[in-house]
């Protein structure tokens, strides 16, 4: 019955290459440079980076991120932090993401998937009192979306160990993570997520964004507020159903009679 949890992070950062790297680049057609990354959740004091803060490399022997078939060696295996694969390139695509744990854990490994995001989420997610119309979205010029910054796609997950060896066990507990902070110290934006639209305005002010525990409370509030929708809408139904049982037993009994 004992159950420990690690608190990770995993997706990427992008940038537009400028004019320069994009004359010295072997790729004349590639337009961005990105890094996709797994990464404990918590990110260090006063860093620019996303997470990071504890080294994973204690329960996780490898990474591995399967990018689309045009790159060369599309399989890139990991075998130390920082777990993370950087490249350049012009599209987005799913990148298939495999995490093997060190052999004492017994443990089968865990895939992820996470689609890489290039543009600004301004440009294919827009604000929920914007238009209903669906708009195809329109791909910056590399000057404006340079001027918007660097581009942020994370996503928090928790990877849990339920029963675990004594001996992972004892490894794990000797490598405690850090705590997530109850609120962003340096008011760094919420990272965005399509499931909870407000986070998109704090995205746009730029800076780098941080993951806090506040934001655990938000989602559960969330997923408890879907929940009680979905409630509702299952007892609207089972009334109706209810009613139509009884006006269909209703007219066959007055079709026995009749008959």
């Amino acid at each position: 019955g004992v159950t420990i949890h690690r608190p990770v992070i995993y997706g990427n950062i992008a940038t537009v290459l400028t004019p320069a790297e994009r004359e010295t680049s072997h790729y004349p057609d590639h337009t961005h440079r990105w890094t996709v990354a797994v990464r404990s959740a918590p990110s260090a004091p006063d860093s620019d980076v996303v997470g990071g803060a504890d080294d994973l490399g204690y329960f996780i022997k490898r990474v591995t991120f399967k990018l689309h078939d045009t790159y060369p060696n599309p399989t890139r295996n990991i075998d130390k932090p920082p777990f993370e694969v950087s490249e350049t390139g012009w599209g987005e695509f799913e990148i298939q993401i495999r995490i093997t744990y060190v052999a004492e854990s017994g443990e089968k490994a865990t895939t992820l998937y996470h689609h890489l995001k290039l543009h600004p989420w301004s440009i294919t997610f827009p604000m929920p009192n914007a238009s209903a119309v669906p708009v195809e979205p329109e791909i910056p010029s590399p000057e404006n979306a340079a001027k918007l910054g660097p581009v942020h796609s994370w996503q928090y997950d928790e990877i849990v160990f339920t029963d675990p060896f004594q001996n992972f066990l004892n490894l794990l507990t000797a490598h405690p993570p850090t705590p997530l902070p109850k609120a962003s110290i340096n008011k760094k934006p919420v990272p965005f997520h399509s499931s909870n639209p407000a986070s998109l305005e704090a995205s746009l002010k730029g800076g780098v964004p941080e993951f806090t525990s506040a934001m655990e409370k938000d989602e559960a509030d969330r997923l408890e507020e879907a929940k009680g929708k979905i409630i509702k809408e299952q007892e609207k139904w089972r009334a109706t159903l209810i009613e139509k049982e009884k006006e269909l037993e209703r007219l066959q009994k007055l079709l026995t009679s009749k008959e």
